[in-house]
Order: C-alpha cells, then structure tokens, then sequence
C-alpha cells in the first residue's frame, strides 16, 4: 500500500520543503494551499497522513482540523505552527490532533514520527 502524505501550508516553501524532504524517502506527498483544496483532494483519495498549518489564509486551521477528524477519523492529523503562543497543544488535542509542531520544524523528528504513525496505521488495519 502506498503511504500518502497530505502537506496543508499556505507558504509554498514550506509546502515544497515538506514534500521534498519527505519525497526523497519514499512517501508520496500532495500538497494544499487551503482548506477547500485540501478538503477536495481528501474527498478524491485516500490520505492518511496530514501536516495542517494552523494558521492558513482565511481558514481557521483547529476548525479545519475538526472537519478533517470528523471525516477522516482514522487518519493521522499532525498540527505545525510558527505561532506557538497562539496555538496551544491542548486546543490542538482537543480539536483532534495527534501531535504538534512548531516551525523551523526538525525534520529528524517528523520522520520519526510519521515512520511511528504509518506503523498505527498498518496495526489498525491488521485489526
């Protein structure tokens, strides 16, 4: 199965940042400038895995982390963030996320974690 990653940032460096990097090793990554782009290629794939920047151009990322959850239950929704003040990680627990990060991300510690997610994701499957 392949392992898709959806990458929601309104800044198109970090969009292309986030798929070269995760690109190189391995993962498809599509990517969205917004919420409705980001909504229609959910609707039109399977996606288990999503980067949501939290403070998207006119969108309200926690908000949209909501949606996602509610449609996407079983995916992974990881928050990213240049504004932790604004953000805090409970909001983002309670909005369903499965884990924060703040910009400059560390790239050495997202792939860990998404290599830890995929792995939930197959055991869930396997159930």
């Amino acid at each position: 199965m392949e392992k898709k990653i959806l990458i929601v940032d309104d800044e198109l460096p970090v969009r292309e940042l986030f798929k070269d990097f995760f690109g190189a090793s391995g993962y498809r990554v599509l990517t969205a400038e917004g919420a409705e782009n980001a909504l229609e290629i959910l609707r039109d794939g399977e996606i288990d895995l999503i980067f949501l920047d939290l403070r998207l151009f006119g969108t309200n990322g926690l908000e949209l982390g909501r949606q996602i959850r509610r449609e996407k239950p079983l995916c992974i929704l990881f928050a990213i963030t240049g504004w932790a003040g604004l953000f805090e990680v409970e909001e983002c627990r309670e909005a369903g996320f499965d884990d924060f990060f703040i910009k400059p991300v560390q790239f050495d510690m997202l792939s860990k974690a998404v290599e830890d997610a995929f792995d939930r994701l197959e055991r869930w499957r396997k159930r």
